[in-house]
């Protein structure tokens, strides 16, 4: 009886520790399974990002235009002109806007081919010659070496045929009077040759360059002097006797027998009566 209860006894002792073996092994396991899950799994680092800063976009820079054919002729131009005025009372801004109207600022053929600026034609011209197409076929149009040139033939186009005389009463600030007396007198057969000269004068203030050469004294005639009531006229170049008689309103003989002239001859910087 005693020897059945140690059996029994020993039976529960042997089969709780199987239990326990059992039941320790496999947890065991288990927390070795989830430790090497823990090991395989990537540590993400977590980088703190910082608010970019804020990316300015650079200011895009207004496109800058090339100056027109136009704006380049007046400033290649501009000088001569107002020099040709000094010397012979044209006005600068009636001179530029008949050379970039004439010449087509300069890109016209008879400026690049002959530095023509002013479709000024023979006319008895002895110098070289370029035909070109204008109200005729083939017309005869003088050449020159160099635009100045140019120019300065049309300051004696102009100074030198009576037909012009009475642009040269006009005060030299008034672009209006001579655009009008141009067509008046025959310079060019457009009927809208006038406005178009205005419009190119105000439109891009070619009357500055006028204002330029006249100063705070533009009424004034600086070529003239008073001596004892009477009237002085010191010769320029492009002066004549027919020009001089129609700016003061007399006649070329009286200025010849005031002044004993025996001939129509001029002297730059020669003194002249100018009868009352």
């Amino acid at each position: 009886m005693a020897s059945n209860k140690i059996e029994i006894k020993f039976k529960h002792i042997a089969l709780v520790t199987a239990l326990v073996v059992f039941s320790c092994g496999p947890k065991k396991g288990i927390v070795t399974k989830k430790r090497q899950q823990k090991e395989k799994v990537e540590t993400v680092e977590v980088v703190k990002t910082e608010k970019p800063e804020e990316v300015k976009t650079p200011e895009i820079e207004a496109e800058v235009k090339p100056p027109s054919s136009t704006a380049v002729y007046i400033a290649t131009y501009a000088d001569i002109a107002k020099e040709e005025m000094r010397r012979y009372k044209i006005p600068a801004s009636i001179t530029l806007a008949q050379g970039i109207l004439e010449s087509a600022s300069g890109k016209g053929r008879l400026a690049v081919k002959a530095n023509n600026h002013f479709g000024i034609k023979c006319h008895g011209w002895t110098g070289a010659k370029i035909y070109h197409d204008d109200d005729r076929s083939q017309e005869c149009f003088r050449k020159y070496k160099e635009a100045k040139s140019s120019y300065e033939d049309h300051s004696k186009f102009l100074t030198g045929r009576g037909r012009y005389a009475d642009l040269f009463k006009l005060k030299q600030d008034d672009y209006k009077g001579w655009a009008r007396g141009l067509k008046k007198a025959g310079y060019a057969t457009d009927r809208k040759y006038p406005d178009k000269l205005i419009s190119l004068i105000e439109r891009y203030k070619l009357y500055e360059y006028d204002e330029e050469v006249l100063g705070s004294k533009k009424d004034e005639i600086k070529i003239v002097r008073v001596n004892s009531g009477t009237k002085i006229h010191i010769v320029e170049k492009g002066d004549t006797l027919y020009s001089l008689s129609k700016r003061y309103n007399t006649t070329v003989d009286a200025i010849k027998s005031t002044n004993r002239l025996s001939s129509n001859s001029l002297a730059i910087g020669q003194e002249l009566k100018i009868p009352n």
